[in-house]
């Protein structure tokens, strides 16, 4: 009777491990297309995923922001930053005024700033137009539950190397921005003005 039992089990492995690479084959071949880094990318995300839980978390950067370092410290820092790296401010959302006005109540502090370089971003809608839900590039401040300040940003990793190669001249534009935003977060977060 073990012997009938084993051998099920051994026929169901054999059918699970068939299925799984008729299923993962087609994927691993497309993945051949994709850019060389697109690999490491989503095994990153999938980690970040992993540990989160969260697709949202798995998708941005955060830095802790030093402790003494202000929310108008960050203010000027951030705006500094970006002008002295050419990226021009094109807008912010100082989200938790605006639900402090609407509801009455205090809120927990969250600013959104809006960055663009126009050209990169003019480069990214003639490579395709769904880049457009991608502009402009955010940084967001955010106070936590506890109070401690945050930094967040997209990770543009996924958009550089998530998928077939993008063209070099993009690419590297796109890496450009990607580091501004990065170097923009580090040196705020550490009250660099």
């Amino acid at each position: 009777m073990l012997k009938n039992i084993l051998a099920v089990i051994g026929l169901l492995s054999l059918i699970a491990v068939a299925i799984i690479i008729v299923k993962v084959q087609p994927v691993l071949q497309k993945m051949d297309d994709f850019d060389e880094k697109a690999l490491d990318t989503y095994v990153r995300f999938a980690e970040k995923l992993y540990e989160s839980g969260s697709a949202v978390e798995a998708m941005v950067i955060k830095v802790a922001v030093k402790d003494g370092v202000s929310a108008e410290d960050l203010d000027i820092s951030i705006l500094s930053i970006a002008n002295e790296l050419n990226i021009k401010n094109v807008g912010d959302l100082p989200l938790s005024e605006q639900v402090e006005s609407m509801s009455g109540k205090p809120y927990r502090y969250v600013k959104i700033y809006l960055f663009c370089n126009a050209m990169t971003a003019a480069s990214m809608l003639n490579y395709g137009d769904a880049f457009s839900s991608f502009l402009p590039c955010h940084i967001s401040v955010v106070e936590d539950e506890q109070g401690k300040l945050w930094i967040y940003t997209m990770d543009m990793d996924l958009i550089i190397y998530g998928g077939r190669p993008i063209p070099p001249a993009l690419k590297a534009e796109a890496i450009i921005v990607r580091d501004a935003l990065g170097e923009i977060m580090q040196r705020a977060a550490e009250g660099d003005f």
